[in-house]
């Protein structure tokens, strides 16, 4: 075939591609959308049917223009962007903006960057499917309308700079009404009893452990448990015993690989996506973006294959999943290696352990289910109604879990116990007793991986949208902060029974303590009270699902895109204006408590910059900015009064003092000429001398430019004297606030530098 110009999405696959076809073929990138809708402007024509008004952004006029050129001179053109309604709405720009021709204008579409996937695209062209192109169109005229007339609101009645969308607005909600039902939910104390037992006529030092089936309310009715087992006897009453099977799950969707990766490789769903999108262009697994968890008859008889020759035939199970995911768009496969038979590959570390998941995972669903015992057995007291249970599973043939096991939410896993034999009236010998105190937990704070599920259960957005959503609060808003929420500790008093004698052991329990979360910060609470009280329909559960479900019977044909835009305008509209034309401003404030030492009254409040404490009235008032994670309902007296004691002497470091101060961009250590930015999680009012000698140690022995990360293309990640920062053809560029520099990839980077202006010195004056 001559003269043929075939036009893909990312360069990233252009050489692969380039290599199938061969001579007669050119294969350029558009590099993603070639035009969209203006960026200072709502660039929407709503008395024309809300027709959008698409331009060319500057940075693609060149791309456009090259592109233009040669299809000009190609005899056909093959428009091959994504399998998915941003991929069909690029290729429609595509036709659009380069002034393509049907006859010689053809769309083809392929799952996997394979030789044979892509030459059987080539025998089987369709035309664009505007269907799927108005499905696109209307989510993006949408969330344009909603984010262009709900931001100026927020930006009078609240702060300068805020944002709002359509559905990272009721994606922050679900973690702000979390933290809500946190702070509001009251913990009660309980005790749990555990038991050591030694089975009679086992051999010595077999033992057995047991929890009891009931929880005492407090230490008394505890302690009287355990001065009634004194002496008691204990025997086994009932042993049920249950074979039953485990299933694989199924092969990954593009929601199940965000939250596994997120378990299992600890990585966000950002990164999961970035590192997909190089595997699935380098040809090593077929299309990330699916809501499938279909595999092709190929995949089933070739995983076949493999795992009869390399487990045995008995290890063989095939089997085609059904998607369960309601308004799933994409009708294609589940996420899996092009080839089963490539068991690893070349490339970064990222990319061998997302591939090594996604592997194991399509061959274990092909794999037979696990035979399992399950064993219950209850321990009776001479003295006491209550009964101990003991609960054991053990793998009688391990089938698919000799390659994977699915992970879960709450990170507790099913650890194989073998039990020695026990019948119903053996005697089990008491070897200790204890009743430690514990407390009530409310539902825990949302991580990536359990915010995606749950906004799939829910319907709210779709799962390629999930990693732009947490990325737009974490790190464009800053909404949000992904970390770790220290605890609190508790003194409590435990029990322990052992040789005949109950004592009391004083401990310190950690409550509250949890790693990796979604914590809501005061302004993204702000953003979603006020959100809430006068825009709640927008910010409904149901109303986001309803629309993806209108987005869904747009991409099928079945309704007009503009149809629900014009439903929801009018009303919204007024909304908005009557909320602009109110004179009354958003004033969130907290009374705290009067600070014992000078008698003033300490209160929080949210400003320009901020939450922040004030004490005093007038010309006497001192301010201090509350700490990240802090929130003005939950900051307690204690904690706001440390606020003022900065800045704070810590200590001397060779004759040099080392001062906690904070600045504009957080907490900080002065030591002579030196400013050290402390770390996330440091908090400079309770911060050691030990610890602050360490950074400064650390901070003299560091060269001036630290280079955290390097890529091809002159492209650097520095770590300078105000932090990181990506320096690229001796440009400087700004991270977005909550980057993480040390995980960013090629593509994150220049993405950066892609969406965001360099960074200038102002100039002297003479």
């Amino acid at each position: 075939m001559e003269g043929n110009l075939v036009i893909v999405e990312s360069p990233g696959k252009v050489g692969t591609i380039q290599k199938f076809l061969g001579e007669g073929f050119v294969v350029k990138s558009s590099i993603g959308h070639i035009r969209d809708l203006q960026e200072n402007e709502i660039s929407i024509d709503i008395n024309d049917g809300f027709k959008p008004k698409y331009v060319i952004p500057s940075d693609k006029k060149k791309v456009v223009a090259d592109l233009k050129k040669a299809a000009e001179s190609a005899q056909t053109v093959w428009l091959a962007s994504d399998e998915d309604r941003e991929g069909e709405a690029i290729s429609w720009h595509l036709f659009e903006t380069l002034g393509l021709k049907k006859d010689n204008t053809k769309r083809i579409v392929f799952h996997e960057i394979t030789k044979s996937a892509i030459l059987n695209a080539l025998e089987n062209p369709r035309e664009i499917d505007m269907n799927l192109v108005n499905a696109q169109q209307a989510r993006r005229v949408l969330d344009r309308l909603v984010g262009f007339e709900l931001s100026p609101v927020l930006w009078r009645k609240i702060q300068p700079k805020l944002s709002a969308g359509r559905v990272q607005s009721v994606a922050l909600r679900l973690i702000v009404d979390r933290e809500r039902e946190i702070l509001n939910f009251e913990r009660e104390q309980y005790y749990k009893v555990e038991a050591t037992f030694h089975p009679e006529g086992t051999a010595e030092g077999v033992t057995v452990s047991a929890t009891l089936d009931k929880k005492f309310p407090d230490i008394e009715t505890a302690r009287q448990f355990l001065q009634d087992s004194i002496g008691a006897e204990f025997s086994i009453s009932s042993v049920d015993k249950k074979e039953g099977n485990r299933y694989p799950a199924p092969p990954f969707t593009t929601s199940t690989l965000q939250q596994e990766a997120s378990r299992k490789l600890h990585i966000s769903v950002g990164t999961t996506m970035s590192v997909a999108q190089r595997l699935y262009e380098a040809g090593l697994i077929t299309y990330m973006r699916t809501d499938s968890t279909n595999l092709s008859g190929l995949a089933i008889n070739t995983a076949k294959q493999f795992i009869s020759d390399n487990y045995g035939e008995e290890y063989s199970k095939p089997r085609q999943y059904k998607t369960s995911a309601k308004g799933a768009q994409e009708a294609h496969e589940a996420i899996r290696p092009t080839y089963i038979d490539r068991t690893s590959i070349e490339g970064t570390p990222q990319e061998k352990k997302l591939y090594d998941l996604i592997w194991k995972r399509t061959v274990a669903s092909q794999m037979v289910d696990a035979k399992v015992l399950k064993t219950d057995i209850r321990i009776s007291s001479s003295t006491r109604p209550e009964k101990f249970a003991v609960q054991a599973m053990q793998v009688l043939f391990d089938g698919f879990l000799k390659l994977y096991m699915e992970s879960t939410d709450d990170e507790q896993s099913e650890d194989e116990v073998i039990l020695p034999e026990l019948a119903i009236g053996a005697r089990m010998e008491e070897k200790g007793i204890k009743a430690d105190c514990k407390f009530t937990a409310p539902s825990p704070r949302y991580s990536e991986a359990t915010l995606v599920k749950k906004l799939e259960e829910l319907e709210i957005g779709r799962p390629s949208t999930y990693a732009t959503i947490i990325s737009t609060l974490t790190k464009a808003r800053g909404y949000v902060t992904k970390g770790d929420k220290e605890g609190s500790k508790v003194a409590v008093e435990n029990l322990v029974l052992k040789n005949g004698k109950v004592s009391t052991a004083h401990k310190q329990e950690s409550v509250g303590a949890e790693k990796g979360r979604l914590i809501p910060q005061e302004i993204g609470m702000i953003v979603t009270d006020y959100l809430t009280e006068h825009f709640g329909s927008v910010l409904d559960y149901g109303f986001t699902a309803n629309v993806e479900q209108d987005f869904d019977k747009i991409a099928a044909g079945e309704m007009a895109w503009n149809s629900i835009i014009s439903e929801f305008y009018a009303p919204f509209h007024h909304d908005v204006e009557t909320v602009l034309n109110n004179r009354e401003y958003n004033r969130v404030q907290r009374e705290i408590g009067i600070d014992p030492s000078d008698g003033q009254m300490i209160i929080a409040k949210f400003g320009q910059f901020g939450p922040f404490v004030q004490k005093g009235e007038g010309e006497n008032r001192v301010f201090a900015s509350l700490a990240p994670g802090q929130l003005i309902e939950s900051i307690t007296l204690e904690e706001a009064i440390k606020l003022f004691s900065l800045p704070r002497t810590v200590g001397q470091h060779e004759g040099i003092d080392i001062i906690c101060l904070k600045g504009r961009f957080g907490p900080y250590i002065k030591y002579g000429d030196r400013n050290i930015s402390l770390p996330k999680g440091k908090n400079p009012v309770t911060i050691t001398l030990e610890e602050c000698v360490e950074l400064v140690s650390e901070n003299l022995s560091k060269p001036a430019q630290d280079i955290i990360l390097e890529f091809p293309g002159d492209i650097k990640v520095i770590n300078g004297a105000y932090g990181p920062y990506i320096k690229c053809n001796g440009k400087n560029y700004k991270l977005p606030k909550g980057t993480e520099a040390a995980t960013l990839t090629e593509e994150e980077c220049k993405a950066i530098i892609r969406d965001s202006a360099p960074t200038s010195r102002k100039g002297r004056r003479r």
